[in-house]
């Protein structure tokens, strides 16, 4: 259905403006505007209630079929417009059937070079035109629950000094047309005040507006009738000749390898000759009016052509999107029957072709099978979670830091007893016994802390500072710890507690360092690596074995200092490409820490063999979660503790 508001068209200086309120968590509000080379002023406005991930995939999707459909098409507006928004409705179906988003509010607005303006509305999206004091509603507005897809379309041509407001709510719950009327006339702060005033009714909204700045196009005004006629002939003429250029132009476009031959170029010659015969002054007006007609049949049969071939590829296209469907479909089911035959390798290749198959349907130019992509794309990233045996959870908080130092940047955790850790960030540790946390306290001589780790053997944790010195704390104490080393402590980047022994991994040496703690000191190290390379190594564990791990998720496997085999079987690909920390419980599984995805990889025991099987991954979800720091496991593998920069979490495994 089409509204018009309006038939007068201007020259126009057009300003758009856009603003938004303060929204709940799980709202978005989007605002964007673009250009086209037409000189076609675009606005969209969207207001999506799901999780933030989701809606910026809309967002991302909505911003590509415009440009591509909108901006980049040619044709006439309208065309365009209609194609633009049946693409966008199917995007925003698929999304709210697979659950992706909850609802949506959007508005479209293109303002054409010569003053048209076409307004569409999704949900509660509304459009008004405020003009000579007298704010109306330009948009349809439906009874009922407000349909999350465009429907109608208004379009009608702006005056000069028009201000058009666009919002993603219904903005007279909260004012009157008097005062939004009102409100227009404070020019760049009218954004501002209609925010204000729907904050202050705990209403959100994106809001956009339009001013209109112009001139009506000068008319002539002809007394002399005989030059009236002139003209009249004159305008005749020049639109016989142009619609005449037009059919060459398309037929010679259309049909470039039949057309374009000698008898095409002899019929529009003499066309054109019969044309200039007839259009002159002493003949009678019955022959323009035969041209004319006969240019618009013209016209009518190459229109034809081009329809009867566009639709024959359409359905060609179609026909092979849907066989890419349901091959898509087959494939999903097959991978469903390789996991269960055990063979999770073959089921992961099988699931990445079909998201392959599935994002060629999505991307091709024609819109088809859209919403059954978006159904495959769903279907397959569930099965992947199911065969790579992904849990998502909310953890639960142990303590939060914070409400000991709101500034807090915790770095590192060290893992006492079941229930009893030692936090620290660069400056302070912090104690924590169940979810008690104690207040900060600071090392000797407040020195910056690089890492620490826990001996079990004495019952101490010990750090080891940014000045490559050496604390332990002793009876809560913190006591410096020397080494018969002249040279003093080795620089390092990890530190970990084993038996008697202290390891000192230094990627810059290409070594570990191996420290024995005697009775009040500790000896001269002796170097443990004979043939790893650890030279970009980010983190060690020890088990008796000592794990380095590496940049891009490589495991080197130390006994006695020489390099064993170690390999994670049925892993998915790339799964360990952004982890940063590795822990290895006594007899028990790997746990990998990933902040860039919020999770912990799950691997079990390499054993003798060193040939490791993945397990599962935790994903850690919420709004409260910050980035991964540092993790901990207790000697039962019943808990999974991880740190972020301000909480502690803790998984029962």
């Amino acid at each position: 259905m089409r509204k018009g508001f309006d038939t007068m068209a201007p020259c126009m200086d057009v300003q758009i403006r856009t603003g938004r309120t303060q929204c709940p968590r799980d709202t978005a509000l989007v605002a964007l505007s673009w250009d086209s080379e037409s000189d076609e002023r675009v606005c969209l406005l969207m207001q999506i209630q799901g999780r933030s991930r989701e809606s910026k995939t809309l967002e991302k999707e909505c911003s590509g079929v415009i440009q591509h459909a909108l901006l980049e098409a040619e044709g006439e507006t309208e065309g365009r417009l209609d194609g633009t928004l049946k693409e966008i409705n199917g995007l925003v179906k698929g999304m709210l059937v697979t659950g992706a988003i909850e609802d949506v509010h959007m508005l479209l607005a293109v303002l054409e070079p010569d003053g048209a303006l076409h307004v569409s509305h999704a949900g509660r999206g509304e459009a008004y035109v405020i003009r000579r004091g007298t704010a109306s509603q330009i948009t349809e507005h439906s009874k009922g629950k407000a349909i999350p897809g465009f429907v109608h379309i208004a379009s009608g041509t702006v005056e000069d000094r028009d201000v058009i407001v666009l919002s993603s709510q219904r903005l007279l719950r909260a004012l009157t047309p008097t005062q939004l009327s009102q409100i227009s006339e404070h020019g760049a702060d009218m954004i501002d005040e209609i925010t204000r005033t729907l904050e202050s009714e705990k209403e959100y909204a994106v809001i956009g507006t339009m001013s209109i700045k112009g001139e009506k196009k000068p008319v002539s005004s002809v007394r002399d009738g005989s030059l009236r006629r002139e003209r009249r002939g004159t305008w005749g003429t020049n639109l016989v000749s142009r619609v005449s250029g037009i059919v060459y132009t398309m037929t010679s476009a259309c049909w470039s390898g039949v057309l374009r031959t000698r008898f095409f170029k002899a019929c529009y010659v003499g066309l054109e000759r019969w044309y200039r015969e007839m259009s002159h002054p002493q003949k009678k007006q019955r022959a323009h009016m035969f041209l004319l007609a006969g240019v618009i049949g013209v016209l009518l049969i190459v229109w034809a052509i081009v329809q009867l071939t566009t639709s024959s590829q359409r359905g060609r296209t179609r026909i092979e999107l849907k066989e890419l469907v349901e091959q898509t479909d087959e494939q999903i089911r097959s991978a469903g029957t390789r996991r269960l035959a055990g063979d999770t390798e073959a089921a992961n290749a099988i699931l990445r072709r079909a998201e392959e198959q599935a994002k060629q349907v999505m991307n091709n130019e024609s819109g088809v099978f859209r919403t059954e992509a978006l159904d495959l794309l769903d279907r397959i990233h569930s099965k992947q979670e199911e065969i790579q045996n992904i849990s998502r959870l909310t953890p639960r908080v142990v303590v939060n830091l914070s409400t000991k130092n709101t500034s807090i940047l915790a770095k590192g955790l060290v893992g006492i007893n079941d229930g009893e850790f030692v936090v620290f960030d660069r400056q302070n540790i912090y104690r924590i016994v169940l979810n008690a946390l104690d207040d900060p306290e600071s090392l000797l001589n407040e020195e910056l802390i690089r890492d620490g780790a826990y001996f079990s053997r004495y019952q101490t944790a010990v750090f080891m500072t940014m000045d490559n010195s050496v604390v332990e704390t002793i009876a809560a104490q913190p006591v410096l710890m020397k080494t018969e080393d002249p040279a003093g402590w080795v620089a390092g980047l990890d530190i970990e507690g084993y038996l008697r022994y202290l390891y000192v991994l230094s990627p810059e040496n290409n070594q570990i360092y191996k420290y024995e703690r005697l009775s009040n000191r500790y000896s001269a190290p002796s170097e443990y690596n004979v043939n790893g390379d650890v030279r970009d190594a980010l983190d060690m564990t020890v088990d008796g074995n000592v794990y380095v791990l590496k940049k891009g998720g490589q495991v080197i496997k130390l006994l006695r200092g020489e390099v064993k085999p170690f390999v994670v079987r049925q892993a998915p690909e790339g799964v360990f490409e952004n982890v940063t920390k590795i822990f290895k419980s006594f007899d028990g599984n790997f746990y990998f820490l990933d902040p860039k995805n919020a999770r912990v990889i799950v691997v079990g025991d390499s054993g003798v063999s060193g040939e490791a099987t993945y397990i599962k991954q935790f994903v850690l979800e919420g709004d409260q979660v910050g980035e991964l720091q540092d993790l901990y496991v207790d000697p039962d593998d019943a808990r999974l503790y991880v740190l972020d920069e301000k909480r502690l979490y803790v998984i029962d495994l």
